[in-house]
């Protein structure tokens, strides 16, 4: 027998064993990774570059190392010497796996882009940046009045323009005197919080940019803006590349604490990510970098705090203490960031160890303390983030939901990609499942499905799908409210087939085959019941047993269908007509401050008055909990949610399923306990 050994893809998260010798290209392909290769393997095309990565990745049990891998090619070694293969990276072709190892695959080597939804939200926001600009033309030297060209640039912008007198920077102190030259004595200058003149051009000059950056765990999105009109001029996104170190954020922070200098590789990667998004969505927009002087960002704190370059650590265990949960400004230089040579990068202030600026740019965005009714607010991730309140009072909480909903630790779960479903529905009748994925909008029992969906196959399911098809199979009667899946009696289908103690259902019988297992309901079960326990607790501290909106934030938010959420007991019980999207909130909050300099001056008055609720400590979290793993609820009768949904009825399992169910139902209760 062929000695095997494991390889993990990021960051589609695919793991499987291949037998030493298989190429990385070759891996890819058994596994269903969406790796490009366009030439057969010839080494010819380069589209199948990908970056091994070294190190001990625990939480997968893989140990990557660089001897992992086989030597470099003569074809690579030709690529290199040409610049075509970008340094530390391998032709998939031609790279043979020699034992266990991590491969990340980047985002130009996938053959169908990642589907990153995080769209821009409308907003009307009163521009009023940080950065502003100024054009004057001084008078000509004059030997009669010794006087600096420095002195007389703070004299005329004092009294055309009414700013006190300020200092420019040394960089761009070098430039006014060529600058003066060029333009007949006439320059515009680039002031920041009316503090200081940060850049220096000859003559007039009419526009310049900033970015806002949504840095997530897995995703990381930028809008580009102009900052005299507010118009958002391109937008740019990618995975970020942090997952390789671990998918979610405690897998994060234990890859710093294993492995000297993991820190710094997490911080690296990132800001180059943030490189590569500016220059994409400067291209997009024919702008050059340079013209992008000021950036804001939101973050959760792990994230916020690896950005900055400061040690995770301390956030990974009790009691979770942040090293600043004040606003931070900048120099893009300083964090290596490639933008106009004195551009400033503002990070809004975090609230506590596990509600970061992501959740700062929420209530920036939708205002919660300006309300008089009671809101929530739910940004999900793989950590949901939690705002209940209205003018009267603020409360936040973190909900550790896992990357379940993101498609993680689900059979066939994927990223939101095309060929992922993400739409489901099931007959009730005859258990008969229809679906539509993303890169196909036609229905899979449409007569033309076949023709319409030729160039994207079914590859998995994404976060919305996974939903949908488990509050359909608790609707059709596939599982039950303990969510054990099983026969329905009346209703002998093939989708529903055993595997050895437990049952699946099969959502798709093709080559790829999908299938929802036992462990993938339980997978959902957990992280919704983390969530509604979460909010079960705000509601308690707010001396409240309902709220009168919900609003989702976030991409996966902004794709979910609120009913399905609510039938699978994600949220509380609340009218339909009340629930909603609101967007990307976080990424909005970020374009709020880059463009609105006053929002960045009130969000840090706002949120030293939010209370923290440490989810942990509650000593009804588990109660709780173990209330929300029932679908929806086990003592919630989600009477609103009952007024435009047929809960289904309890019903006898057929003979063959009895034993089976009665035994998982005692390991969910002994699980539960």
């Amino acid at each position: 027998m062929e000695e095997e050994v494991s390889v993990l893809f990021m960051p589609s998260g695919l793991r499987g064993q291949v037998p030493v010798g298989t190429t990385v290209l070759q891996a890819a392909q058994r596994l269903g990774v969406d790796l490009e290769s366009i030439c057969g393997g010839q080494g010819k095309c380069r589209k199948c570059q990908v970056l091994p990565q070294q190190g001990e990745f625990s939480k997968h049990g893989i140990s990557s190392r660089a001897d992992h891998l086989s030597p470099l090619t003569a074809t690579e070694l030709m690529q290199q010497s040409k610049n075509r293969l970008k340094n530390g990276r391998r032709l998939g072709c031609n790279a043979r796996i020699l034992g266990d190892l991590v491969v990340d695959v980047p985002e130009e080597s996938q053959q169908h882009k990642q589907h990153i939804a995080k769209a821009v939200t409308a907003y009307d926001i009163q521009v009023q940046p940080a950065l502003h600009l100024y054009t004057v033309t001084l008078p000509e030297p004059d030997m009669h009045a010794p006087i600096s060209d420095k002195r007389r640039l703070q004299q005329a912008l004092a009294s055309e323009h009414d700013l006190p007198i300020m200092d420019c920077e040394m960089s761009q102190l070098r430039l006014l005197q060529p600058a003066l030259a060029r333009a007949g004595r006439q320059v515009t200058v680039a002031v920041y919080q009316f503090q200081q003149i940060i850049a220096v051009w000859p003559g007039v000059k009419e526009e310049v940019y900033g970015l806002a950056v949504d840095l997530g765990s897995t995703t990381i999105a930028a809008q580009l803006c102009n900052m005299t009109s507010g118009e958002v001029v391109a937008t740019a996104d990618t995975m970020n590349p942090q997952i390789r170190f671990g998918e979610d954020l405690m897998s994060r922070v234990s890859y710093v604490m294993m492995n000297k200098g993991g820190d710094t590789a997490m911080t690296q990667v990132v800001r180059e990510a943030f490189n590569q998004l500016a220059k994409r969505a400067a291209k997009s927009a024919g702008i050059q970098v340079e013209d992008i002087l000021d950036m804001t960002v939101v973050a959760n704190p792990i994230m916020h705090h690896l950005f900055l370059g400061i040690d995770p650590t301390p956030l990974g265990g009790a009691p979770f203490t942040l090293t600043t949960d004040q606003t931070q400004v900048l120099r893009a230089a300083e964090l290596d960031i490639r933008l106009h040579p004195e551009a400033r990068v503002c990070t809004l202030p975090c609230i506590a160890g596990h509600i970061g600026a992501d959740t700062a740019g929420v209530i920036l965005s939708e205002r919660p303390d300006l309300a008089d009714e009671h809101v929530l607010l739910v940004d999900i991730g793989t950590n949901a983030e939690i705002v209940l309140g209205n003018r009267h009072r603020l409360l936040a909480a973190s909900s550790p939901t896992g990357p379940a909903f993101e498609g993680a630790q689900i059979t066939s779960g994927q990223r939101a990609a095309p060929g992922a479903i993400e739409r489901v529905r099931i007959d009730p009748q005859t258990l008969e499942p229809r679906f539509r994925m993303i890169g196909c909008e036609a229905w899979s029992d449409d007569p033309e499905f076949a023709d319409k969906s030729a160039r994207v196959s079914v590859s998995g399911i994404c976060g919305s799908g996974i939903i949908e098809v488990v509050a359909e199979m608790y609707l059709s009667g596939v599982i039950d409210s303990d969510g054990v899946i099983g026969p329905v009696t009346g209703k002998d289908s093939p989708r529903i087939v055993q595997e050895g103690r437990t049952w699946s259902y099969v959502l798709h019988a093709g080559e790829r085959a999908i299938r929802i297992t036992q462990n993938d309901v339980r997978a959902i079960q957990l992280a919704k019941a983390a969530l509604h326990a979460g909010v079960r607790l705000l509601l308690d501290h707010m001396g409240i047993d309902k709220v009168d909106r919900i609003g989702l934030a976030g991409a996966f938010g902004s794709h979910i269908d609120v009913k399905y959420a609510m039938v699978l007991g994600l949220i509380p019980d609340c009218s339909l007509e009340k629930v909603g999207s609101v967007g990307n909130a976080a990424g909005t909050g970020a374009r709020i401050a880059l463009l609105n300099f006053p929002s960045r001056l009130e969000i840090a008055e706002i949120l030293p008055k939010v209370e923290k609720i440490e989810t942990a400590l509650e000593p009804k979290f588990q109660e709780y909990f173990i209330q929300a793993m029932a679908i929806p609820h086990k003592t919630d009768p989600y009477v609103e949610l009952g007024k435009v949904v047929k809960f289904p009825e309890p019903k006898p399992r057929a003979e063959k399923a009895d034993s089976g169910d009665r035994n998982r139902r005692r390991r969910l209760r002994r699980d539960r306990a």
